[in-house]
């Protein structure tokens, strides 16, 4: 039964890998369900045993990736890395899906989600929700982050991890401490 099992989250699996893939060299209207099958290595009938349709494959893949935020940021201890960081975590744990999802082609809906989801608990901007420009300084903060993020993979990290962490950083505390606002380490 196990290997029933593991055989089924293989499938599955060899099903997203190829949709990745795919997503990640051209956009989702050009990608077929005979595609996917045909490069993962099976065939049409058998991607609709796990799936309804691409848009079903598209918002799974986007689920799994707005989870590990989830999680991440639900921890005890958790909210004491920056967004930056969590962001690189989930690039390093799920690269192939970061590809797709943030590539060239990539999902504005799913960058939407990604920025709803991560705005509820930014610590590197500690001010009471009530503040008149919080809501401002969170979009500039997700947004700028997931655009340079976005840049640094179609540049194919032509900038080492560390340099780009720093030069968000230096960007965004720059910019908040010119509006008079002390940002929080």
């Amino acid at each position: 039964m196990q290997k029933h099992s593991e055989s089924i989250k293989k499938t599955k699996q060899d099903f997203i890998d190829a949709f990745c893939l795919l997503y990640s060299q051209k956009p989702l209207e050009k990608i077929t369900v005979q595609e996917i099958a045909r490069k993962a290595g099976y065939n049409r009938g058998t991607f609709y045993q796990y799936f309804f349709d691409i848009d079903e494959l598209v918002d799974y893949v986007e689920n799994e990736l707005l989870d590990f935020i989830r999680e991440k940021r639900g921890k005890a201890g958790g909210g004491h890395n920056s967004f930056v960081e969590d962001l690189l975590e989930l690039y390093q744990t799920k690269s192939t899906y970061i590809n797709a999802m943030m590539g060239t082609f990539g999902s504005s809906r799913f960058l939407e989600k990604l920025k709803t989801e991560s705005s509820l608990n930014i610590p590197e901007l500690d001010l009471p929700d009530d503040h008149p420009l919080k809501p401002y300084l969170v979009e500039f903060h997700l947004s700028s982050t997931l655009s340079l993020f976005r840049l640094w993979l179609r540049r194919n990290k032509d900038l080492p991890i560390e340099d780009l962490m720093a030069l968000l950083a230096n960007l965004y505390n720059g910019a908040i401490s010119k509006i008079g606002i002390t940002p929080t380490e």
